[in-house]
């Protein structure tokens, strides 16, 4: 039987994050010690250093499937949106249809496992140990741990599996008959919308956010911190450094010297730089293509 997935309504954060909560399929056993509480973890800089969605594309262009001159261009992208350091709502427009247009015609079960191979190859060695002890903590504790993240939900799966943790959250792109079209599903997962899906995912599991804790470095993630009752900084941009410091958060900084370095293309502020990133790195190639 055909199935078609379709949630490509407007920017509705809320939509997507239902989106996305009803993708999340638990990976590991789930845990019975504490059934009510659980930990959400972004991805970016929080989980890992720098940009996953970026070494992924650099896995899709070492094999054919993303040009190098479309990764410059991403990689352009990405860095001039982050250094005007405000969120495009043309950019995240544009960036919904168009994030995942590179992969449109490829099968699900190939991506799958191309994310396997890009992991192995280019993000597991780009994992922050202490906050994967943090989630071991959680785990230890008989406690679900999930990724929330604007990466799709497909390298975001295979991320939670390698970190043997419960599952993701991530950006869902449409497919029919087990291939994407190329459009997304709702939105990008971000800012509000990732909030909405911990909500989501909170009913569905019947978890008390009260008691469930969230990490993130980035201050477009203060909704998902908000809706939590432990929220927690993880390598943090300076505002929510500051706000986390004004609220009494919890602060945990690995990063060596706590100095943000740049590894290959400075790290996405948040799925708006990954947005405006994509947004324009495709802006660039309408135009040189059109030379």
């Amino acid at each position: 039987m055909r199935r078609i997935w379709r949630w490509r309504d407007d920017g509705d954060p809320v939509r997507a994050g239902a989106a996305a909560a009803a993708a999340a399929e638990p990976d590991q056993i789930r845990p019975v010690a504490d059934p009510a509480a659980a930990a959400f973890f972004d991805v970016d800089n929080t989980m890992m250093r720098g940009a996953s969605i970026y070494y992924f594309a650099r896995g899709l262009a070492s094999r054919k499937l993303f040009t190098v001159r479309d990764l410059a261009m991403f990689a352009w992208g990405q860095a001039a949106f982050r250094i005007r350091g405000s969120e495009n709502a043309e950019h995240i427009s544009t960036a919904r249809e168009a994030a995942l247009a590179f992969v449109a015609g490829q099968k699900v079960s190939d991506l799958t496992r191309l994310c396997e191979e890009i992991y192995d190859e280019m993000l597991a060695d780009r994992v922050w140990h202490g906050t994967r002890a943090l989630a071991l903590q959680h785990l230890d504790a008989g406690q679900q741990v999930w990724l929330v993240t604007a990466t799709p939900v497909e390298l975001a799966r295979v991320i939670a599996h390698r970190l043997g943790l419960t599952g993701a959250l991530g950006t869902v792109a449409e497919t029919e008959d087990g291939v994407y079209t190329g459009r997304l599903v709702g939105n990008l997962l971000h800012g509000p919308a990732k909030a909405a899906a911990v909500q989501a995912l909170a009913e569905r599991e019947g978890l008390d956010l009260l008691r469930c804790a969230a990490y993130s470095d980035s201050i477009n993630d203060l909704p998902m911190l908000s809706a939590v009752g432990l929220p927690r900084a993880v390598n943090p941009d300076s505002d929510l450094r500051d706000h986390a410091k004004t609220q009494g958060w919890p602060i945990h900084d690995f990063r060596t010297g706590r100095k943000v370095t740049m590894v290959a293309l400075p790290a996405a502020a948040g799925a708006g730089a990954l947005a405006g990133g994509v947004a324009a790195g495709i802006a660039l190639r309408r135009h040189y293509r059109g030379l």
